[in-house]
């Protein structure tokens, strides 16, 4: 058996996925294939061919940097690519089909009924757009609970939620502005101002969301629990609702807005999940500590795991000495280092399923032969005369 990080190691202990659990599986594949294959011939019939894929590249230049930028927050215990592709998916798919149904719907509600159709895009989109967007967040808690560990989390599984919905947002817009315009000025200005100038907007908004669900996942009281992920919605919607707002009173508005908002949020955002993530590595010095006090861990290796650094030097020593295995097995045993400790964290907190001891006794064996594939083999003596 192997685990989930290279092949050929011992695993921990897999059980047998529900009825349940793959029933919910396929029905959120079958939500996010129908909901994409409809946003898609939407957007299409509105900006054509020509536009849907002009709009599909030039809207995919932001994606990358965005994701890596999420991704660097989470060093110490890197997600699921699986769950990671779920929330850019529910995104990209679910949120935009919602948010095309919903939006368009109270458009004309507002427009039958005499109103400022601005209106819709600060009093309306924003509640829409962030409560499907979030969504994503809650539903990979409730089918993966234990790849859920707290803020770090919640923002990078928010972040990929909000890519995957501004990317295909883009795509609309830049489509739209190219069907319309023709010349491709337009486009271009769409292109700068959506992709170059504010790119983290709508994955900065639901981020507030994944700091709220990850406030209550570790959280004792009941009225954190309840209160903490409806704070983050609001937040997200506050954000949002200001931020089209702007976008509505012209370049000087947007400017200032941008001067205002979007740079300050950003900042923020960053400076919390910098210290969400320099939490985490506190944590796993504390949890930590215990196994190298009983030598399942050496005291040098608890510090290694503990600070990124140091993990960077140590997956280039593997590297030097072991070469590319080495250092894929030490990759791993960090890996499953930061499992332990976030799996010591919750069994603290009380917040562990019930085979945990199965689960850290077989980390802690995985972690043994990790170890002899990266520590360098002695060489033989002389032979005895």
């Amino acid at each position: 058996m192997s685990t989930p990080f290279s092949t050929g190691t011992p695993a921990l202990h897999q059980r047998r996925p529900s009825i349940f659990t793959t029933l919910l599986w396929v029905a959120v594949i079958v939500v996010l294939i129908a909901t994409g294959l409809l946003s898609l011939l939407a957007i299409t019939r509105e900006t054509g061919m020509l536009g849907a894929v002009t709009g599909s590249v030039l809207a995919a230049v932001p994606v990358f940097p965005v994701i890596a930028t999420f991704l660097w927050l989470d060093r110490y215990e890197a997600e699921p690519p699986s769950l990671l592709a779920l929330a850019f998916a529910w995104g990209a798919g679910v949120s935009t089909f919602g948010a095309l149904v919903i939006n368009t719907a109270s458009l004309v509600a507002i427009r039958n009924a005499g109103g400022d159709m601005t209106h819709a895009a600060v009093f309306v989109a924003p509640f829409v757009e962030e409560a499907f967007k979030g969504l994503a967040v809650v539903l990979i808690v409730l089918m993966r609970r234990r790849e859920f560990d707290g803020v770090v989390d919640g923002i990078v599984y928010a972040g990929m939620s909000g890519i995957g919905f501004a990317y295909v947002e883009n795509v609309l817009y830049l489509g739209r502005t190219l069907a319309n315009d023709g010349t491709g000025g337009g486009t271009l200005f769409v292109f700068l101002l959506r992709c170059v100038v504010s790119p983290f907007a709508h994955p900065l908004f639901t981020a507030a969301i994944g700091v709220g669900i990850g406030v209550a996942v570790r959280a004792k009281n009941p009225l954190v629990k309840v209160f903490a992920p409806i704070a983050g919605y609001l937040v997200a919607v506050l954000l949002h609702g200001v931020w089209n707002w702007s976008a509505s009173s012209g370049l000087a508005g947007f400017a200032a807005a941008y001067a205002v908002l979007q740079l300050p949020v950003f900042i923020a955002f960053i400076s919390l999940a910098l210290l969400a993530r320099r939490r985490e590595g506190k944590l796993v010095a504390q949890h930590l500590d215990i196994y190298g006090q009983t030598g399942w861990l050496t005291q040098a290796e608890v510090a290694m795991l503990a600070s990124l650094p140091a993990r960077r030097e140590a997956r280039d020593w593997a590297m030097r000495t072991g070469g590319t295995g080495a250092r894929r097995a030490m990759r791993d045993f960090q890996e499953m280092g930061s499992e332990l400790a976030f799996l010591r964290e919750r069994m603290a907190r009380g917040t562990a399923a019930p085979d945990a001891a199965n689960t850290e006794y077989a980390v802690l064996a995985t972690l043994s032969t990790l170890r002899d594939r990266f520590l360098p083999r002695p060489h033989p003596g002389p032979p005895a005369p």
